[in-house]
């Protein structure tokens, strides 16, 4: 299992170096069960974003884009609740039983030096293989989000089980932006205090590209070649019709 370390500076920038880094040093793994049983390039990887809030937050060749990114963060992460064809939504593990935004503000209001604010969105019971109705598990990609303050910037590192590198990371970490910049407009307002956002730090141990994207992301990391095989194209004789 090879583990690499990215230092990325904003949130295209970091989409772009996990794609060239999987793309360039993944290992090959099959998976043989979960949402794709498909062959997948692979990495343990962490990424740490050193300017997430620089935009714009999304790069204009993601398969996304700003405004699917704020309902993302909006209705999926910060509000949640699931709709009757969902079995859940990070915001609704987020929020039920326990509000955990709404205690990690009122814990940061009373002590900006905490460093227990961990909010959790796998549940003990996501390790089962099948659910109470006999379906195939669908534990959460998204596991915990860590926060902490540091020379007044909430910094946030998050795990993900498992990560679709070209279709979920661009949106993932641009929503997890706007997550940390409303939790941060939330506690200076009500806290009186100037805080602002800091880092993002990501791990995950299957960081992974699917099979049916690879020519999706040759087509993006490697432009010239594409554009060299176009030019071959147009230079060929056509046979007359």
């Amino acid at each position: 299992m090879k583990q690499i370390k990215i230092l990325a500076f904003d949130c295209p920038d970091a989409w772009y170096k996990a794609l060239s880094a999987i793309w360039k040093e993944g290992d090959v793994f099959r998976v043989g069960f979960g949402s794709e049983e498909t062959e997948t390039r692979k990495l343990n990887l962490t990424i740490e974003i050193t300017n997430p809030e620089n935009r714009p937050l999304v790069s204009d060749k993601a398969p996304c884009d700003f405004k699917y990114v704020q309902g993302y963060a909006l209705e999926y992460l910060w509000c949640g609740e699931k709709q009757e064809d969902e079995t859940y939504t990070y915001g609704s593990r987020l929020n039920h039983p326990v509000n955990q935004v709404e205690e990690a503000i009122k814990r940061y209001i009373e002590e900006v030096r905490d460093r227990q604010v961990t909010m959790v969105i796998r549940l003990p019971s996501d390790i089962k293989k099948y659910d109470e109705n006999n379906k195939k598990s669908e534990p959460p990609c998204l596991s915990l989000i860590d926060t902490e303050i540091l020379e007044n910037r909430m910094h946030f590192t998050c795990y993900f089980r498992s990560w679709d590198a070209f279709g979920g990371l661009p949106a993932n970490i641009a929503g997890l932006q706007l997550f940390n910049e409303a939790f941060v407009n939330e506690i200076n307002e009500r806290g009186n205090l100037s805080l602002k956002t800091g880092k993002l730090i990501f791990h995950s141990k299957n960081c992974h590209i699917y099979q049916r994207q690879y020519n999706l992301v040759k087509e993006l990391l490697e432009p010239k070649d594409s554009a060299k095989r176009m030019a071959k194209t147009l230079k060929e004789p056509q046979e007359e019709r």
